[in-house]
């Protein structure tokens, strides 16, 4: 019985770390979007993602408006957003995306994950050209035909269109088509869920058990360290 306790225990912290963590990363991108674009949401595409995100992660509105408030002050952190490529294990590619008040620190720790992983930092460049930039709506699937959403989107800059082991319709593309494809998704009504910008790989790479785990242990520790945003890899 105490074992089943200390296992749900675990499994309980790691959800509020997870949820912790979200919270981190979307209180940065609300700072960053205020501080390109102000505070008003209709005028602020990106701050606009930035309450879809904060809502599918379950992030309370009043924290959402203190973190608007706070970067609207004088004296809040300036983040710059930093992306950082190299190598995990077995050869497979992996990008780092960084907001970061302190780029000595960031980009010190970003090499230590990589060198204890038994990764390597590369130059800028060596890693990103074996990825695409895409905008990623997730949307919910109920009353959707996804063939006649297909044909409606496709003049909004669609270049893919698939469904995610959630059941959730999955909607694609360049990542400077987000604000017409998020313009159009609206004005049709459609639900959407969650909307990133992220990073797609041209190809992938297929490991065994025990070298997959290497990777992800190392894509893992990258994502807790507190100045990054996201990591993308192209492990299968």
């Amino acid at each position: 019985m105490g074992r089943i306790f200390e296992v749900r225990k675990s499994a309980m912290f790691a959800r509020w770390d997870k949820m912790a963590k979200n919270f981190t990363r979307i209180g940065k991108e609300i700072a960053i979007a205020v501080k390109a674009a102000g505070p008003d949401p209709e005028n602020n595409p990106a701050l606009r993602r930035c309450y879809l995100n904060a809502k599918a992660c379950n992030m309370p509105k009043d924290r959402v408006e203190a973190a608007i408030k706070r970067a609207m002050g004088k004296d809040t952190s300036n983040y710059e957003e930093i992306m950082y490529e190299g190598y995990a294990p077995h050869g497979v590619a992996v990008l780092v995306e960084t907001a970061t008040d302190n780029p000595t620190r960031t980009v010190a720790n970003v090499r230590m994950h990589f060198t204890k992983g038994h990764g390597s930092l590369g130059t800028t460049g060596s890693v990103a050209f074996g990825f695409t930039h895409m905008a990623e709506f997730k949307i919910k699937k109920e009353g959707i035909d996804a063939d006649e959403l297909e044909l409606d989107l496709i003049d909004f800059g669609l270049e893919e269109i698939g469904e995610n082991a959630e059941g959730q319709i999955i909607i694609r593309t360049a990542f400077n088509e987000y604000g017409n494809m998020s313009k159009a998704l609206e004005d049709k009504k459609v639900e959407v869920i969650s909307a990133e910008l992220t990073w797609v790989p041209a190809n992938t790479i297929e490991l065994n058990e025990e070298q997959s785990n290497e990777v992800l242990k190392l894509v893992d520790n990258l994502e807790q360290d507190e100045d990054v945003q996201k990591v993308f890899h192209n492990l299968k």
